[in-house]
């Protein structure tokens, strides 16, 4: 019976109702320890009853470095179910349980960090829709601040993702404590515990200690407890009803003291037993009591904790504690070496593995180096299978480990583990560590990349930039061949393999290792400035890069696709598809090794060029499960979709992409997505969606960032261009000018900007603003050399040039753009034209132009323009037809990129393994997009679409 907690009922009973009706939806219970989180928990399974498949999890504080520990022992009742998942996700899956390698299938690459944890949220999602085929799925996991990250990550993607499955996903975590996550929002809804009015804990407390209390005492653990449930049920029994608790500790401790009394009236045996339980996290009988049994103990010492309720055996042989503070304090309340005798004993009842890696670390008091390779092993595994706890790991294996030089060797691996985790500030200490234990060259080198990393991704790109350049420069120009040198991530390979050699002490760093730290240099000057760019560039074209060298296709590109853009002499500019090829030829790993030249593709104008391959690699990437360049590809790919005019394309492709960014947490793409969608969003004249959507843009700067987002250019020119959409030439033209003249003015963005500032100055009536970048703009087009940018380019001239030449130039443009098939920037170009001949009152000739940018603007449903070129057309005296809506206007991106799929004979399992949904959450979009089509069934869709 649960006294005072009808609010909390009624929202666990309202996500209950929604399961049972085939919604899907997640709610997170939050409050101080023993506050009733897990009593709520309980509740919920009761009410769930027969109707529900239930399962439950919970965190254990000691087991947080163990990774995917908590969703393991959630979903090892769907084990059984894994060849209903797509093959990729079945694999990561398999390998995060440590039931297979993760090997990848013929033909296709393994994946690896980031990609490996979406793939394995994906698979949490994909089980999760099976488990709830039958009937809906009550998922519970208590105690989530202290669940291993892999495992919370896993959950967390798929409660993004959950829709339409029947799957009501509970959850509960303590707010104190300090203990992630306790102290950060998870982003799924949230209720908030509190504490018991007095009303409601006098009466807990009655039925807990009888009606026969003194009203002294009574009211004394009233005040005491404050309204904790648990409190007012465990300071009873602890304390006797004269006597007094630890005044003036914090609750929590003073709950600790209160379970340490009670496990302190056991048998010697009995405790020692419960010590074996709280340190075996997952509670098994059949480690626990072959451990204790190595100690003298048997099972009928389990007997007296099960009598006083301190725990209870469930039906699947594990040991639940009745409150996990009992845990804690069991395991503070132990001397130090027990604790160590303990973890030997559980190490030696288990089966050679992590988990028996992990207690042997757990128990060792002094160097081990067999013991330390044993540890790195397992942070390779780690690290393969996209957990978190690698970093732990090395650390720990670099703390065993008897050599300084070893130790060194690890320490170096911990850095850049806590890096590819996102532990910044650990990355940085075990940095400053290791450098301070080695003059090796290459180890400083690999330091500071890790350090440039974090300063990466906190936003100080001159700083990152800098670093990086300088560990490039300890290059061996003698290694030309391949055959020296080194990184500690190969050395980490070769521990898995048991053939480490002390990589980190080497002399220097491999070109093709010097290069891909150049590589990131470049990402990081892009948004430092032109001049570190052009820098970069230079030290990469003076590489000795082996002509074969995998890395050597994208080190001739990127200068050649860079350079000119600066206004800088450069080699001429190689088919993409050439260096693609070649790349592959010499065993670039594909799609990760191409990414940047995709990207490259698009700073010279080579747009058709950035659809076919970006359209290849993420197809490519989707097949083999490499999730985590995903939304970078899809970023480009939706660049190039936008400047050919296929506006629905083009949300279809970021819309999918900012979700995957999300997911993977990728803070930078998640931001430059938003302001991409904020541009698609200005073009069609949604206000509310452009606004909120550029907002998110520039607020996404990741953790502890100081500079700009990196959406910061497109969110400018997405706000810009709703400006000029809605005749606001002055707000326009002062966000283009700032973007166009200042340190981004050479991003795609900014460069493809300059048109709209010129159009936004000219009205303004201050042409002058624009001389400057579009001067940039010409010397731009030159180099790019396609006939649309000429076409832009001539746009521009009209608007600023003497108006007697104004006609010869939109005259040369349109003529451009009938050449280049994008049907937004024609339009646009008409409009204008059709509006200067109006102005010269020739208003039969306007019509034609103005005419077909109207036809054009409605197709596109670029309603600020139609609203535009309607006005005109009536001007010139013919009235405007209004725009007819096709159905496919009524579909969400979602719909609509299922509805095709569909259309294309998938099936909704085929579907759902193309975009990361389960199918039922497919069938739920399906059947909204038919009425909406005027269809019934999918048989009809290719008719429609």
């Amino acid at each position: 019976m649960l006294y005072g907690r009808e609010h909390e009922q009624a929202a666990v009973d309202d996500l209950l109702a929604q399961a049972r009706d085939g919604r899907s939806g997640a709610l997170l219970l939050r409050g101080e320890a023993g506050i009733g989180k897990t009593a709520l928990l309980d509740d919920a399974v009761e009410r769930a009853g027969k109707a529900f498949r239930v399962i439950r999890a919970a965190g254990v504080e000691y087991e947080a470095e163990l990774p995917f520990a908590g969703l393991s022992l959630l979903l090892a009742s769907g084990l059984d179910r894994l060849d209903v998942l797509p093959g990729p996700q079945r694999r990561a899956l398999e390998a995060a349980f440590g039931l297979g390698d993760g090997s990848a299938e013929p033909g296709t690459a393994p994946a690896s960090g980031a990609a490996d944890r979406l793939l394995v949220g994906l698979a949490t999602l994909g089980l999760l829709a099976e488990l709830a085929a039958e009937r809906p799925l009550l998922c519970v996991i208590d105690d989530v601040q202290w669940l291993d990250k892999a495992s919370l990550d896993a959950l967390l993607l798929a409660a993004r993702r959950l829709q339409a499955e029947g799957v009501a996903l509970l959850l509960a975590a303590r707010t104190e404590g300090g203990a992630a996550p306790s102290d950060r929002r998870l982003g799924l809804p949230e209720l908030r515990v509190a504490a018991l009015a007095e009303a409601d804990a006098t009466r807990v407390l009655t039925e807990r200690a009888g009606p026969d209390l003194p009203a002294a005492v009574r009211d004394r653990l009233l005040a005491e407890a404050a309204g904790n449930p648990l409190a007012l049920t465990e300071l009873p029994v602890a304390s006797g009803p004269q006597a007094h608790t630890a005044a003036g500790l914090p609750l929590t401790s003073r709950l600790l003291i209160a379970f340490h009394g009670q496990v302190t009236g056991l048998p010697p045996a009995t405790q020692t037993l419960l010590l074996v339980a709280a340190a075996e996290e997952s509670g098994e009988l059949d480690v626990v009591l072959p451990a204790a049994g190595a100690l003298g103990i048997g099972a009928e010492h389990l007997t007296p904790a099960e009598e006083t309720g301190l725990v209870t055996v469930a039906s699947d042989r594990r040991i639940a504690f009745r409150h996990p503070l009992l845990r804690s304090a069991i395991l503070q309340r132990a001397p130090h070496h027990q604790r160590l005798t303990v973890h030997r004993t559980i190490a030696e009842a288990l089966p050679e593995g992590d988990r028996r890696t992990w207690h042997l670390a757990l128990a060792a008091t002094a160097p081990d180096a067999a013991l330390a390779d044993a540890l790195e092993r397992t942070a390779v595994r780690t690290g393969r299978r996209g957990g978190h706890g690698g970093a732990a790991a090395y650390e720990r294996a670099a703390r065993l480990t008897p050599d300084r030089d070893g130790a060194t060797r690890r320490l170096v691996l911990a850095a850049e583990a806590a890096t590819e985790e996102g532990e910044l500030a650990r990355a940085e200490a075990l940095a400053d560590e290791a450098a301070a234990r080695t003059d090796s060259p290459l180890a400083h080198a690999l330091l500071d990349h890790v350090r440039a990393t974090a300063h990466f991704w906190r936003g100080s790109y001159p700083t990152a930039y800098r670093l990086l350049l300088d560990a490039a420069l300890a290059v061996d120009h003698s290694t030309v061949d391949g055959t020296a040198g080194g990184t500690a991530g190969d050395a980490a390979g070769d521990a898995a393999d048991g053939t480490a050699d002390d990589t980190a002490g080497g002399t220097a760093i491999e070109p093709a290792h010097a290069a891909r730290m150049l590589f990131q240099a470049f990402h990081a000057a892009w948004y430092a400035g032109e001049e570190p760019v052009a820098d970069v560039l230079d030290r990469l074209a003076a590489l000795p890069l082996a002509a074969d060298d995998p890395v050597a296709p994208l080190a001739r590109y990127l200068p050649a696709a860079v350079l000119p853009a600066l206004g800088r002499p450069a080699a001429a500019l190689p088919a993409a598809r050439e260096a693609v090829e070649a790349a592959r030829r010499a065993g670039a790993e594909s799609p990760a090794d191409l990414v940047q030249l995709c990207g490259a593709t698009l700073i010279l104008g080579r747009d058709e060029e950035t659809v076919d391959l970006g359209g290849e690699l993420v197809a490519e990437a989707r097949a083999k499960g490499a999730l985590g360049v995903m939304p970078t590809l899809q970023f480009f790919l939706a660049e190039a979709e936008l400047f050919h005019g296929r506006h629905a394309d083009a949300e279809l492709t970021a819309t999918e992409a900012l979700a995957l960014a999300q997911d993977t947490g990728q803070h930078q793409w998640v931001s430059q997505l938003s302001a991409l969608l904020a541009y698609l969003a200005a073009l069609d004249g949604r206000t509310d969606r452009c606004t909120e959507l550029a907002a998110t843009s520039l607020a996404t700067t990741g953790p502890q960032t100081a500079a700009p987002a990196a959406g910061h250019p497109w969110a400018q020119w997405a706000l810009a261009l709703h400006d000029l959409g809605q005749g606001r030439a002055a707000g326009a033209a002062d966000r283009l000018h700032a973007l166009t003249t200042g340190p981004h003015r050479h991003h795609v963005s900014a460069t493809r900007a300059v048109p709209d500032l010129v159009e936004a100055a000219v009205r303004l009536g201050t042409p002058d603003r624009a001389a400057e970048p579009y001067e940039r703009f010409a010397r731009w087009t030159a180099a790019a050399d396609r006939p649309w940018a000429e076409a832009l380019r001539l746009r521009c001239q009209a608007l600023l040039g003497p108006d007697e030449l104004a006609e010869p130039a939109y005259l040369a443009a349109l003529d451009l753009h009938a050449t280049a098939h994008r049907p937004f920037e024609h339009a646009r170009t008409a409009l204008l034209y059709g509006e200067w001949l109006r102005r010269t009152r020739r208003r039969t000739d306007a019509r034609p132009h103005l005419t077909a940018a109207l036809e054009t603007f409605d197709r596109l449903a670029a309603h600020p323009w139609s609203t535009r070129a309607r006005t005109e057309l009536s001007a010139t005296g013919t009235p405007a037809p209004q725009a007819t809506l096709t159905p496919l206007n009524s579909l969400t991106p979602q719909e609509l990129q299922i509805a095709r799929l569909a259309a294309q004979g998938l099936t909704n399992r085929d579907i759902a393994a193309q975009l990361f949904l389960s199918p039922r959450t497919v069938a739920h979009h399906l059947y909204k997009a038919y009425p909406k089509l005027g269809i019934t069934s999918r048989t009809a869709l290719p008719t429609v679409l």
